[in-house]
């Protein structure tokens, strides 16, 4: 069964290839994907990667976690889900609405 990695501390030129070939000195990737921004569509400096056992994200926390990679300093440990978060609120009550004085 496939294991889900963080990696956070990645440069924001950091492309999904360079990623999967890199953690793929710890064994076989299944797949790498880097977050980017919708509204900017630039990297917003982390990503997943899934290794194809456990045996082998272990290996990968082992060597890559607080090790530098294209001049910046990795974090990689075990993904957790997402955790549910309330519905966003603010900016214009009525935006866009007619207004009554």
């Amino acid at each position: 069964m496939a294991t889900k990695l963080y990696v956070g501390g990645l440069p924001y030129s950091t492309q999904d290839s360079a990623l999967k070939e890199y953690f793929s000195q710890a064994g076989n990737v299944v797949s790498a994907v880097i977050i980017m921004d919708k509204m900017s569509g630039r990297s917003k400096g982390f990503g997943f990667v899934e290794m194809s056992t456990p045996e082998e994200a272990q290996k990968a926390i082992e060597m890559f976690n607080d090790k530098e990679f294209e001049g910046r300093r990795l974090t990689v440990n075990e993904a957790r889900p997402m955790e549910a978060r309330p519905p966003r609120t603010g900016g214009y009550q009525n935006a866009g609405g007619r207004r009554e004085y």
